[in-house]
């Protein structure tokens, strides 16, 4: 994370909106990471289960968040050339803030009720029974919705960046093959966050299930065991340290005046002034938008 941030604060330009993204999930990555069990070792931490909910709260927030903003930048939707921002993007987060909120008073009301009473439960009222049920149905149905509409979006991307690759023959070599390079990366990276999001959304179901064998007195016929959150977790760190790697600004530099050569035109005459400053956010950008002028 400090090497991604100083790779960005070396630049001329303001951080973009995915960076700003990219450095926040890996703050909450972090946090979630830290082994603040190992303080119960020699504190009285009663809340320790609620913080550990809350922990893992953020980062699902913020990582269902950096979805949608990551494929949205990708869309390139606007192409008057102005940065975008959150606000963009509210419709979107909208959703998952009153689903983050939603469990967060569900968790308030089981974890946090704790805190006083130990031996209280809501599940032991019909009331309290139903109203966890529904916040639980609900989180399940907004998890699915999302990632059905995270596949959409994802879908649309692929369809925007296929479209654009027909004008990469009637580039010279070198800038086809930079072109291929980073187009090829995109792909890659987005497939691995379908991947991500498919295997994090089916790890929150089979969590939320797994408590129906304690919660719902039913003799639920399912045995899954730590492996499958450790190896969510490593996937979550894997991941998100691909990203920042990825998608550090380069330290390499284009020439500022492409060389024609037999006759060839410069493609790329008309595209962005800030070479300095090169990505691969700005480079895929770049490239969809000559396309577009094309």
């Amino acid at each position: 994370m400090i090497w991604f941030w100083n790779r960005v604060h070396i630049l001329s330009r303001t951080p973009a909106l995915l960076e700003y993204m990219l450095i926040s999930l890996g703050g909450t990555l972090a946090f979630l990471d830290m082994p603040l069990e190992y303080l119960t070792l020699y504190f009285d931490m009663p809340y320790m289960l609620f913080l550990s909910d809350i922990r893992q709260g953020i980062f699902y927030a913020m990582l269902l968040s950096f979805w949608l903003v990551f494929t949205g930048e990708h869309m390139l939707i606007q192409e008057s050339g102005e940065k975008n921002s959150l606000r963009k993007y509210w419709k979107h987060l909208s959703s998952v803030a009153v689903g983050c909120v939603s469990l967060l008073i569900f968790d308030l009301c089981e974890r946090g009720v704790h805190l006083v009473n130990p031996f209280y439960s809501i599940w032991v009222t019909p009331l309290g029974t139903n109203l966890a049920l529904t916040f639980v149905i609900c989180a399940g149905l907004s998890a699915g919705i999302y990632f059905f509409f995270l596949c959409y979006m994802i879908w649309k991307v692929f369809a925007n960046i296929s479209t654009k690759r027909s004008v990469l023959p009637s580039m010279t070599q070198a800038r086809r093959l930079h072109y291929e390079g980073i187009i090829y990366r995109f792909c890659f990276l987005m497939a691995a966050t379908l991947v991500c999001a498919g295997v994090t959304i089916i790890s929150f179901l089979l969590s939320q299930y797994i408590q129906g064998e304690y919660k719902y007195d039913d003799a639920l016929d399912i045995e899954v065991t730590s492996v499958i959150h450790t190896g969510v977790y490593g996937m979550w760190n894997v991941y998100i340290c691909a990203l920042l790697m990825l998608y550090a600004p380069s330290h390499k530099h284009w020439p500022s005046e492409p060389i024609c050569i037999e006759g060839e035109e410069v493609e790329f005459s008309r595209l962005s002034n800030d070479t300095s400053t090169p990505n691969e956010i700005s480079s895929l950008t770049s490239f969809v938008a000559k396309a577009n002028i094309e």
